[in-house]
């Protein structure tokens, strides 16, 4: 086993991107590090696409480019093959939310299919996702979250959500492929979280393959974990647990303010972090009987879980651990893990243009939100470019 490694590495960091393309990203992170502009940015491009206005372009060849692998799984094989190059695993991500009939749910559900395929196919941990909004209507989710009473026809709908969410687990079970469920808005997380607990006690039984998600900005996860951590005892199944931070603060917080209720969220980053670090802390100790992905652009957490696997005794390649970054952030924190011999996944969404939208107004208003962000993804660039710059050799 290593010593923890060093994030300020930027050779290893930046090593594969050409100083263009750094240049690009800099003017990127640049323009987000402005909340003001953001807004106006994404509530212009918002407006754009409703009056369909010829605006895709721009964003295609802008944050989409940053964020994104292409609108095709196709356009992601270049970024797909370079990350894995570096020992990096590509989650390929079908970016789609939000959608309303059927149709386009069983759309989603196909793709989902095919991205196991893909997945199977390329890597080496093969490893894919999907948000439950993109196959269930979220009026259908809020409903079921407040326990309220379905009608015939609501009851047959939900019934469709669960059948194309097990044909997806099922054929990743059947492909030894992982599948993380992401987490989502709070008023529609209670059906997805008993959804995922259901695929979990059916399809994890000797090791994970459905994933759940925990967003530890919320006050009340860190026992929900050691609920799930309970429950795998009793119902004999291996927990899958992805923790993040979280995606959704402000509209959260914006939510209980205009209903009138209690926020779920955390009171300060602070206590986000503290939950978050415990978290870790927790599968760790329970890590015979759970498998973990740590979703984090926090170099304090993630040396803490270097140093926690080291303290148990686990490999830096320990299967059941992965560290995950989003594609286009952190590459300090990716590539030094990978070069170190973690293992290491980065969330590369794709999709139309369109429907990829929310997910890269989240990605910008998310960045604008957290202290510092912005700030160290800068400094990191221009420390590499200015190595470069002494280094003319470098291109």
């Amino acid at each position: 086993m290593s010593n923890i490694p060093s994030f300020s590495n930027t050779e290893v960091a930046f090593k594969s991107k050409s100083t263009i393309e750094l240049k690009f990203t800099r003017l990127i992170f640049k323009l987000m590090g402005s909340p003001v502009l953001v807004n106006i940015l994404t509530d212009l491009t918002t407006f754009a696409l409703k009056m369909r206005l010829p605006v895709q372009w721009i964003i295609k060849k802008t944050i989409f480019k940053q964020f994104c692998g292409g609108e095709k799984i196709d356009e992601c094989t270049g970024t797909y093959e370079l990350l894995k190059k570096n020992n990096i695993e590509a989650i390929l991500d079908y970016s789609v939310e939000g959608q309303s009939l059927e149709s386009d749910f069983d759309y989603v559900r196909d793709e989902l299919l095919q991205l196991i395929v893909n997945a199977k196919k390329y890597a080496k941990v093969p490893t894919t996702c999907l948000k439950i909004t993109g196959i269930a209507n979220f009026s259908i989710l809020e409903k079921v979250s407040a326990n309220a009473e379905l009608n015939e026809a609501e009851k047959h709908e939900y019934n469709q959500v669960i059948k194309r969410l097990d044909s997806i687990c099922k054929k990743a079970f059947d492909n030894d492929v992982e599948i993380y469920i992401d987490a989502e808005e709070t008023w529609i997380q209670v059906a997805i979280d008993r959804l995922a607990e259901v695929m979990m006690q059916k399809y994890n039984g000797k090791v994970a393959i459905v994933f759940t998600t925990l967003q530890m900005y919320r006050h009340d996860r860190l026992e929900y974990l050691q609920e799930l951590i309970e429950k795998t005892t009793k119902q004999k199944f291996v927990l899958g647990a992805k923790i993040v931070r979280g995606a959704y603060l402000e509209k959260e917080n914006e939510r209980a303010k205009s209903n009138g209720y209690s926020t779920p969220m955390q009171p300060n980053k602070s206590a986000t972090d503290n939950d978050y670090n415990s978290a870790l802390k927790l599968m760790i100790d329970n890590i015979e009987k759970v498998e973990l992905c740590a979703g984090t652009h926090n170099e304090d957490s993630a040396k803490l879980l270097c140093k926690l696997m080291a303290d148990k005794g686990l490999e830096n390649s320990y299967r059941g651990i992965f560290f995950s970054q989003l594609y286009g952030m952190s590459d300090n924190i990716s590539f030094n893990l990978a070069h170190s011999g973690y293992n290491v996944s980065k969330y590369l969404p794709y999709g139309p243009v369109r429907d990829t939208l929310p997910y890269l107004i989240r990605r910008a208003r998310e960045n604008t939100s957290i202290a510092g962000q912005m700030g160290r993804e800068l400094a990191l660039i221009t420390k590499e470019l200015s190595r470069r710059k002494a280094q003319p050799t470098i291109n």
